[in-house]
């Protein structure tokens, strides 16, 4: 109980994964409606794509743009063109049956090729005086032209404070502007803020019927998918060019103002704009979000010269017309979803067109955030869970379906609609979090590996190791139930041999049968456990799976009573003493994991059949035998190793009998000897001990050994005074 919450401390890449969740979504509340710049640019740029995955669409209303492109210089000269050109133009347009005329043209200055200009300035040319010459003035000519047209001038409106401003110089649009909440106050709404105007020459502008800002302001990117339908100069909001030219088309007066409530510094952001019936939504400076038709030359186009030429055009009756310049050296080019050089002019046109028609893209913050949530959320715990437990590969690919699904879907159910939201956030996070995940993961395995190589290279084959780094989840740390072969090894009479050397020689001299024994334990693929003294504790099986367990820990143990041989007459020439070892195998389910404390634990095996191997081991001095391995070994060796069946006991601790044999040598071929003690056996089970008796006498004279002379005073006790009624053949034991 007291250890869970540590272990939920404790760093997992999951973890990690949900941490990142949590400060995702933190961060983003953070933001409010004050998103960063760069999060802003780069939905702008999802957004062209899916303008570009959408295609083109055609404009719902009748909008021409009257071109100044390079085929009109050519033909009419170099701009600026004298302005009573310019009236012609307008008297043509008109007399073609335009409904509304809006110009993406400034005339700040006056025309100097007006003739009274040229009167003025060189009276003495003309002596005397034309008085024609001196009232002939071509911005006159342009108002007079305005002024029989509903036509609607462009002026700039300019943010950088130079210095320049003269409160004289104010435009006048003629729209009558409200606002719908009856308490608040031009001077209260949070438009974008702007020093001065730069208008039209007052002999132009007087002749207007309205007046618009032609603004826009790109992105850092320098696209243009905002514009501001209103602007603010000294507290007073002013319509765009685009705006007032919808308003005429309508034949509307006003312009209503929606605005939301009062924030902390009663100031007031807008909601948006209805023009008559139609809703125009804004965001809080008053920006609309354009509803691109589609590529350059989506609306009609005509070339001034072709206008001025004298032709008939249909396509004007009735029509919104712009005047605007496409040609490259005017500088009116800007940078739109579809291209990068896009006239002025036709954003214009884009943005008439989405107020008759009432489409322009919505920007609805509320979705935006749940959606921004929700993605975070789901995505990061889906990605974590995957990548922590289904490998880096599994997990990139699900988050890479995950974030297309959400673009594909954002496409087809809100962009498709009009609405705009950005994903850019939620999926920069979920790419955070994946690599994140995948670097603690990394880290994990490392550390797994490091733990692996550290825990395990003294104790286990090179090549068992190997296999272990590269997939670490066939080992299992945690713990499990799982059947394994278990040895323990003990040489016999230690104690004597130890008093008879001092330290140093004894330290060397274990050491050198401690190298031996463990290079055949872990030659064998067995796992060294731990040295317990003089004894060793070795297991087979774990960490790898091993299905030949027995077998492989069998063939160890009687490698080891071979080279203990072997040094026993090595050691004898050297006047070491002789040693001689004692070996018990058993088989079956165990707990094998990390056993111990927090601060100190170790990779063993527990349970009651550990403790069935270690007794066994035991009895090797009671029946003088080398190895004892148990019943479940035996069968587990599936006939390859011969094994001579030694006894069925109980050992201390144990209530169930346990059949116990001494494996011989590989292979299965059997000797009369191995078939003559099978004999006895089966007479001594059968309870007929003068029979065993005798049988035990012969073979002790033709081979003496201590299971033969021990089972010899069995049977005399047994003659003498018979077991009790039931005796199933089992001695029990009561030493360790």
């Amino acid at each position: 109980m007291t250890r869970w919450p540590w272990r939920l401390l404790q760093p997992t890449p999951f973890k990690a994964g949900l941490l990142c969740v949590l400060l995702a979504c933190l961060l983003y509340l953070s933001f409010g409606a004050n998103k960063p710049a760069l999060l802003q640019a780069l939905d702008n740029q999802l957004t062209s794509a899916m303008f570009r995955w959408r295609g083109s669409q055609p404009p719902q209303q009748r909008i021409v743009i009257v071109d100044i492109d390079e085929q009109s210089l050519a033909a009419l000269g170099q701009w600026p063109w004298p302005r009573d050109l310019v009236a012609r133009l307008i008297d043509r347009v008109r007399q073609l049956g335009a409904r509304v005329i809006g110009l993406d043209i400034m005339f700040i200055e006056p025309d100097r090729t007006s003739p009274s200009v040229f009167a003025e300035r060189y009276p003495q040319l003309l002596n005397p005086v034309n008085e024609t010459l001196q009232v002939y003035n071509h911005d006159q000519l342009l108002g007079t032209a305005l002024a029989q047209t509903r036509a609607v001038l462009g002026y700039a409106m300019l943010r950088q404070q130079d210095g320049l401003k003269d409160p004289a110089e104010i435009p006048f649009p003629s729209a009558n502007l409200k606002l719908a909440s009856p308490e608040a106050r031009f001077g209260q709404l949070n438009l974008l803020p702007i020093y001065r105007a730069s208008v039209n020459h007052p002999d132009v502008a007087q002749g207007g019927a309205s007046e618009g800002f032609l603004n826009f302001f790109p992105e850092s990117s320098g696209a243009v998918h905002k514009v501001p339908l209103l602007l603010g100069l000294d507290g007073i909001p002013y319509p765009s060019l685009a705006l007032e030219v919808a308003r005429l088309a309508l034949d509307e007066p006003s312009l209503l103002i929606h605005t939301a409530a009062e924030n902390s510094d009663q100031r007031r952001g807008l909601l948006g704009i209805s023009l008559g019936e139609r809703f125009i939504p804004t965001d809080d400076q008053g920006q609309m979000s354009i509803n691109y038709r589609g590529p350059w030359r989506s609306f009609d186009y005509l070339s001034v010269a072709e206008l001025l030429a004298g032709q008939q055009h249909p396509q004007l009756s009735d029509a919104i017309v712009l005047i605007g310049a496409s040609a490259a050296g005017l500088l009116d080019l800007q940078t739109t979803p579809f291209a990068r050089l896009f006239p002025g002019v036709e954003i214009h046109a884009n943005i008439i067109d989405n107020l008759l028609v009432g489409d322009p893209l919505r920007q609805d913050i509320f979705t935006e955030i749940g959606m921004t949530i929700c993605l975070i959320v789901i995505g990061g715990v889906l990605f974590s869970f995957l990548l922590a437990k289904s490998g880096a590969v599994l997990g990139a690919c699900g988050a890479m379906l995950f974030m297309l699904l959400a673009v594909v879907g954002n496409y087809l159910l809100l962009f498709k609609n009009g609405t705009i939201v950005g994903l850019t956030f939620p999926l920069l996070t979920l790419v955070v979090i994946c690599l994140v995940v995948t670097l603690s993961n990394y880290l994990l395995v490392e550390r797994q590996k490091q733990f692996v190589q550290s825990a395990f290279r003294q104790y286990l084959a090179p090549q068992v190791v190997e296999e272990l780094l590269r997939d670490p989840k066939q080992l299992s740390l945690a713990g499990e139930e799982k059947e394994l072969t278990v040895m323990f090894c003990d040489i016999r009479n230690f104690t004597s041999i130890s008093e008879g050397m001092d330290s140093v020689a004894l330290a060397n001299f274990m050491n050198r049968y401690l190298t031996e024994m463990t290079r055949l334990i872990t030659d064998g693929q067995g796992l060294l456990d731990k040295y317990i003294g003089d004894a060793i504790m070795a297991l087979w099986g774990a960490p790898l799976e091993d299905r030949e367990h027995a077998l492989q820990a069998v063939k160890t143990a009687l490698q080891m009573q071979q080279r203990t041989a072997e040094l026993r007459r090595a050691w004898q020439k050297e006047g070491l003493p002789e040693i001689h070892i004692g070996l018990g195998l058993n088989s079956g389910p165990m707990r094998v994991g990390n056993f111990g404390s927090e601060q100190l634990f170790d990779y063993t095996v527990i349970g009651d059949q550990v403790n069935l191997g270690s007794r066994l081991e035991g009895l090797n001095k009671v029946y003088g035998t080398g190895i004892l391995i148990s019943e479940r070994t035996r069968q587990l060796l599936a006939g390859e190793v011969l094994c001579r069946p030694i006894d069925l006991v109980r050992v201390k601790g144990k209530q169930q009998p346990v059949e116990i044999f001494e494996p011989l040598r590989r292979g299965v071929a059997s000797d009369p000897e191995l078939e003559h003690w099978q004999q006895v056996v089966k007479l001594y089970r059968q309870g007929q001990f003068d029979k065993a008796g005798k049988e035990l006498a012969i073979l002790n004279r033709k081979s003496p050994q201590q299971l033969y002379r021990l089972y010899q005073q069995r049977c005399e006790q047994f003659v003498a005074e018979p077991p009790a009624a039931g005796w199933d053949g089992c001695f029990s034991h009561r030493m360790k």
